[in-house]
């Protein structure tokens, strides 16, 4: 089964794996297509129930409360995302050599002759703002695109529209690479590799193999961070299209082949004629927008992959200056008596934490939520020399008042011992009497938000409602 041609969709017995976001998308496209469509949903609440009435109007049979057992008959799984390796679904399907796609792998399958090429994107941190900055640059460049995947439009809505694309900027999660075998892109990057979603994974080295899949048949561009070596091992590792190059990208001058930042400009010296000898002036660094120095990384790994589909320079400095990152990612919500206020709620793990306390000097620092596994000793040691003071929220809070006690003993620490959503009001207080004229204070919380607020967008909401009842 390698595309739409060669499957014969009609009366195929298709179980689909959760509801949600990919699963109805996914029923409904295969019910569409002649495919006999079972849903299985582990959760049975008012939103799935209302979900699996609109499928049965459709003729899709739905099985609410029993996500684990495998349908009679079943000769493909589609699964949502997030539904782990390990579940018993996915055990017995193995058993009966039934194979298991994610909606990724079905808008793959499903593409039509001639469908747009896809520029693919995933890391640990900084997917979505890459993908919006790539598709900045190319809409700039008069190509029909969308920013889409994990992100924006759903992949199989841009597979199987009727509006044409020239390319398509796609956002990839591990889960998604997980379950998407065939994926071929036509370039890729894999922005930084830091531990995450080990719980689901397994291990370090099961999430950074589902990660390096995104390089797997590239054909021209596998663009890595020069700054991240464990991204460039996973390009040594893919299995990739004769010709196809690796490409760095680096905070620094960059090497033949990489592109970088000189002198304020970000260059290219990888996609010009001589790149011994020549480098493309690209944009300026005040192009970008945060310029804080994770944020110039996207950038440059944006314009890698918009440079390996042919756009030329100009395009990449039109498209880095009409872009605007999405809320809650180190934005800047107001500047009150002198200290400025930013919130970086989307900063839910420690490596996102890390790239946004290095971009300020002087910081009082509010952080904690659901650690979901993780340990703080390296980003307090290395972010202790920039912290004025902490103010600690959230349910798992002590494993960072323990990190700052044995690598930061000197720094102010308020530790709050409640987990309510009034909390961020009095964390807000508490930062305005640490912090002084010329520092910044930083909601970046190096956790999840759920003990406390339903989303990251939730907390940085209720964040910035604080901070704006200071200045009035």
């Amino acid at each position: 089964m390698t595309d739409e041609q060669d499957i014969h969709w009609d009366g195929k017995h298709v179980t689909v794996a959760g509801l949600g976001v990919s699963g109805v998308p996914a029923a409904r496209v295969l019910h569409g297509l002649g495919a006999r469509v079972t849903v299985v949903n582990d959760g049975a609440d008012e939103r799935a129930r209302a979900q699996a009435a609109e499928l049965e109007a459709l003729g899709v049979t739905v099985r609410l409360g029993d996500g684990d057992t495998l349908p009679e008959g079943t000769e493909l799984v589609v699964t949502a995302p997030g539904w782990r390796p390990d579940k018993p679904l996915f055990t017995a399907a193995a058993r009966a050599g039934v194979p298991v796609w994610g909606d990724v792998e079905l808008a793959w399958r499903l593409r039509r002759p001639g469908a747009a090429p896809w520029l693919a994107v995933t890391g640990t941190n900084g997917k979505t703002t890459t993908v919006r900055m790539l598709a900045a640059i190319l809409q700039a460049a008069g190509l029909r695109t969308a920013a889409v995947g994990n992100i924006g439009v759903s992949l199989l809505d841009a597979v199987l529209g009727e509006e044409p694309y020239d390319v398509l900027a796609v956002e990839l999660s591990s889960y998604q690479l997980h379950w998407a075998p065939s994926l071929r892109a036509h370039s890729a990057a894999v922005l930084n590799l830091a531990p995450d979603h080990l719980d689901w994974h397994g291990s370090m080295e099961a999430y950074a193999a589902d990660k390096g899949r995104i390089y797997e048949g590239n054909k021209v561009a596998c663009v890595y961070n020069a700054a991240d070596k464990a991204t460039e091992d996973l390009v040594r590792q893919a299995d990739v299209e004769e010709g196809c190059r690796a490409i760095g990208f680096t905070l620094g001058t960059p090497a033949p082949s990489q592109l970088g930042v000189v002198d304020g400009l970000l260059v290219d010296r990888a996609f010009v004629e001589d790149r011994r000898r020549n480098a493309q002036e690209l944009a300026e660094v005040s192009d970008v927008h945060p310029p804080a120095p994770h944020n110039i990384a996207n950038a440059l790994a944006a314009a890698a992959l918009a440079r390996a589909f042919g756009v030329p320079a100009q395009a990449v400095r039109d498209g880095l200056r009409a872009f605007r990152p999405d809320a809650h990612r180190i934005a800047h919500v107001a500047d009150v008596g002198g200290v400025a206020w930013v919130d970086d709620s989307k900063a839910t793990n420690t490596h996102a934490a890390q790239a946004s306390l290095a971009a300020y000097e002087s910081v009082v620092w509010i952080a904690g939520g659901l650690a979901k596994g993780a340990t703080f000793d390296e980003l307090v040691a290395t972010s202790a020399k920039r912290l004025r003071g902490v103010v600690l929220i959230g349910a798992d809070r002590a494993l960072i008042r323990d990190a700052l006690a044995r690598h930061a003993p000197e720094v102010p620490v308020v530790d709050l011992d409640r987990t309510d959503t009034g909390a961020m009001r009095e964390a807000v207080r508490e930062a305005q009497r640490l912090a002084r004229p010329g520092d910044t204070v930083l909601l970046a919380p190096a956790c999840a938000s759920m003990d406390m607020f339903a989303n990251y967008n939730q907390r940085g909401d209720a964040f910035a409602e604080a901070v704006r009842e200071l200045g009035a």
